[in-house]
C-alpha cells in the first residue's frame, strides 16, 4: 500500500468516525450535546473534505470543476440521501409509521439508482 492510499485511508475513517459520533450526539435526545455533536459533525466532514482534496492531489487528478451538472448532481444525490435517511428514521424511530418509512427509504434508493445514469450516462 502506497504511504498516500494509507493516508487517504485514515484520513477518511477517522473522518467517518467523527462525522457519525457528531450526528448521534445531536440525535439522540437523552445526550443532551446537541451543539457539541453539530461541531463534531461539522469538523468530521470537513476532515471527509480534506480527505477528497488528498485523494486528488496524490492520485494527479485535474481540480473539480463547479459546472451546472455537477452542482444539480450534488444536489440530486443530497436530496436523494435525505429522502432515504427520512424512510430509515420513520422505521426505526416510530414503529407506528413503519409501512410509510419503508417506501420512503424505497423512494430513496430508487432516487440513488437514478445516479447511475445521471453520473455515468447510459450507453
Amino acid at each position: 500500500m502506497k504511504k498516500s492510499n494509507f493516508v487517504i485511508l485514515v484520513l477518511s475513517v477517522f473522518g467517518g468516525l467523527m462525522f457519525s459520533l457528531g450526528m448521534c450526539m445531536a440525535l439522540i435526545p437523552e445526550w443532551n450535546l446537541f451543539n457539541v455533536g453539530i461541531g463534531l459533525g461539522c469538523a468530521g466532514a470537513l476532515v471527509l473534505l480534506g480527505a477528497v482534496i488528498v485523494y486528488r492531489k496524490s492520485a494527479g487528478c485535474a481540480p473539480i470543476r463547479f459546472s451546472l451538472k455537477n452542482v444539480m448532481t450534488t444536489v440530486y444525490a443530497i436530496a436523494s440521501a435525505l429522502v432515504f435517511g427520512t424512510g430509515m428514521s420513520m422505521v426505526l424511530v416510530n414503529t407506528e409509521m413503519m409501512i410509510q418509512g419503508i417506501l420512503i427509504g424505497c423512494a430513496g434508493i430508487l432516487m440513488f439508482l437514478g445516479l447511475i445514469p445521471m453520473i455515468k450516462g447510459l450507453r
